[in-house]
């Protein structure tokens, strides 16, 4: 992952009321294995967080000046501590009119992975930790808090640029820090929210449950596609990217490797060629299945309690909401 630009302000907020005091890095941070590994820790921390939301810049204006500065970086190749100082200054300005009282560590890095290159911007704050000195006696330090990320954006400066008409280009964190210092930190970048990573991994969960209906799949067989699905999908999550539907056809099925993607596209679910996974979803997606003497029950984790019913002490559960087909079947044999 080589780091072609980084830098670290610093934003001096106290609780007192008293205005922000910024501290402009003046020079780009060296190039080190503790940069390296920095940037390590922080992807791995940024890419196993949940809440986060996929999204595009609002058009360039004097309320949203970030994407502008950026486009300006990009087209000389240059100049990026004087991109930094004026995205940093407007940052110190929207932290001062939200009247939010925490400052931090202001980290911008320019990076590549693979053929991709990327823009980070993340507001860290500070940790308490102990250290063994010479002496070998305790002592207190400080360290970059890379546990606990708040507010952070990730740019796809790429697929910003490659494919204008993307609407998930931008990842940033909802979190639970407070609606206004996510909407201030949001307002920052000048994204917008667009494309819900929880709407599409839901449908693209219900899309693969018809798919295994439709195409009848022995339970062996269903149990192998879901696991090649969370698997695939959580290791997407892993690496920050998203899921890409026609690379998951042709995990799924390998001797069919078309079959999902044009059921998915025939049956017209609405869902982007690639969609973010989201680790909450993923993880409610579970299938429940038993076969004995010529009764086969399989259903997903999270229709229990609404459509699926068990009750523990008699061993039984209760259906609802069936398929029309077998209640026409059950119609016709009398039932």
């Amino acid at each position: 992952m080589p780091v072609l630009h980084s830098i670290i302000h610093k934003i001096d907020k106290k609780p007192d009321g008293s205005p922000a005091v910024l501290h402009y890095a003046g020079t780009e941070l060296a190039e080190s294995e503790i940069r390296d590994d920095l940037m390590r820790q922080f992807n791995e921390s940024y890419n196993a967080k949940q809440g986060k939301a996929w999204g595009l810049f609002h058009p360039e204006s004097g309320a949203y000046p970030f994407s502008g500065w950026l486009t300006k970086y990009l087209a000389s190749g240059k100049d990026f501590i004087e991109f930094s100082n004026s995205a940093v200054e407007h940052l110190t300005k929207l932290m001062e009119e939200s009247n939010l009282s925490v400052g931090g560590h202001a980290l911008f890095c320019h990076y590549q992975q693979g053929l991709t290159q990327y823009l980070v911007i993340a507001l860290l704050q500070e940790t308490g930790a102990v250290t063994v000195t010479d002496g070998l006696a305790l002592a207190p330090v400080l360290r970059l808090d890379l546990d606990h990320i708040h507010l952070a954006a990730r740019i796809n400066l790429s697929e910003w640029k490659d494919n204008p008409k993307s609407r998930q280009y931008i990842s940033f964190i909802k979190g639970k820090n407070g609606r206004k210092a996510n909407d201030y930190f949001r307002d920052f970048i000048g994204c917008q929210e667009g494309i819900d990573g929880p709407g599409e991994t839901r449908t693209l969960l219900k899309a693969f449950s018809d798919f295994v209906e439709n195409e009848d799949l022995p339970e062996e067989s269903a149990r192998e596609k879901t696991k090649t699905l969370v698997d695939y999908a959580s290791s997407q999550a892993k690496l920050g990217e998203p899921m890409g539907l026609e690379e998951l056809s042709e995990l799924i099925d390998e001797d069919r490797p078309k079959a999902f993607y044009d059921h998915i596209r025939n049956k017209d679910y609405g869902l982007s060629p690639e969609i973010p996974a989201d680790k909450r979803t993923l993880n409610q997606f579970r299938r429940f299945t038993g076969r004995t003497e010529g009764l086969s029950i399989s259903f997903e984790q999270h229709l229990l309690g609404s459509k699926v019913e068990f009750d523990q002490s008699g061993g039984t559960l209760t259906l609802r909401g069936l398929p029309t087909q077998l209640v026409e079947q059950l119609k016709s044999a009398g039932a």
